[in-house]
């Protein structure tokens, strides 16, 4: 009886095994391969395959930062440019070809550094508009004459009298062009012994065939005869009929017309400064400790792939205060 129920065990099992004739064969899957067996490649077939969100993904990578640790200034020599073209005069500015030296920086002692550059230029300004006050309310009161008003400097004003604490400007100020003058001191100032007046004879020449620029129609554009439009270019209109003299509504260039607007111009600048303040008060955020910022995840050493990598970055100044030409 014990033998055939053992036997009668071995055929059930024999016929419910899914592995009974697979292991017959070298071409077929074992059952230790089989969709019952699970691990970290291949999951568990008794529950639907859910791969992972390429979204949650996307943004795990959008939070690597770039850290910067230091500042790398390089100085240079001014000198005469040769290069660019002043809306005036010549004298333009350069510097050297190579670097005279080199300072390395923190970010606090780079960010202070340029606050104390701003400062001095930011005083210089007012002492120079508190200097012609002074040379119009002395000459109009009639207290000393025009030539003796001249000789006057910024010099004679005193550091008391400047308000630097209250004077509120745009950071676009200090990139204002500068005049010959200036430009003419800061190259003597530099060791530059001698200037180059050629210079000034071709810039001049430059400036006036610049002005020789756009089409001769006044008004209204004729496609057929506009000078624009026959060069396939687009009408310009950078102030009032100049370079062209056709209106908005008068041009028939086929290419088009564009005309430059000061406001549009103005409203892009404050929203894209608005926009990178913004983007600095959420970096702030998200790197303050209350937001659950690690300081470990900072260690390059920490195995953490995500972790902000540390870069230098590098600026190349003059050897004085940076101005523009």
């Amino acid at each position: 009886m014990s033998g055939i129920l053992k036997r009668k065990f071995e055929e059930v099992e024999a016929s419910s095994s899914p592995c009974s004739s697979v292991r017959e064969s070298d071409d077929e899957v074992s059952c230790s391969e089989s969709g019952d067996s699970s691990d970290s490649v291949n999951p568990s077939a008794s529950g639907p395959f859910t791969p992972d969100s390429i979204l949650k993904r996307e943004k795990r990578l959008r939070a690597r930062r770039v850290h910067f640790e230091n500042v790398t200034v390089y100085y240079f020599c001014r000198r005469q440019g040769f290069t660019s073209v002043p809306s005036q005069g010549g004298s333009t500015l350069g510097m050297s070809n190579r670097h005279t030296w080199v300072r390395q920086y923190s970010l606090g002692e780079f960010a202070l550094e340029q606050q104390r550059i701003h400062r001095d230029l930011l005083r210089d300004h007012l002492k120079e508009e508190k200097l012609n006050s002074i040379k119009l309310k002395l000459t109009k009161n009639g207290t000393v004459e025009s030539e003796e008003a001249d000789t006057l400097t910024a010099e004679d004003i005193s550091d008391d009298d400047i308000d630097l604490d209250n004077t509120e400007v745009d950071e676009y100020f200090f990139l204002q062009p500068l005049t010959t003058k200036k430009r003419r001191a800061l190259l003597r100032s530099s060791g530059v012994k001698k200037i180059e007046v050629e210079e000034k004879h071709e810039l001049r020449s430059i400036r006036v065939s610049r002005e020789d620029c756009g089409c001769d129609c006044r008004v209204f554009c004729d496609p057929e005869t506009c000078a624009c439009s026959i060069a396939g270019i687009k009408c310009q209109v950078d102030r009032m009929s100049f370079p062209c003299g056709c209106t908005k509504e008068g041009c028939s260039n086929s290419t088009g017309r564009v005309e430059f607007n000061p406001i549009r111009v103005r409203t892009h600048f404050l929203h894209t400064i608005m926009k990178l303040e913004l983007e600095k008060s959420r970096e702030l955020q998200q790197t303050s400790p209350t937001n659950g910022y690690c300081g470990e995840a900072n260690d390059p050493g920490s195995g953490n792939l995500f972790a902000p990598s540390q870069h230098r970055l590098e600026y190349s100044l003059s050897d004085t205060v940076p101005q523009t030409t």
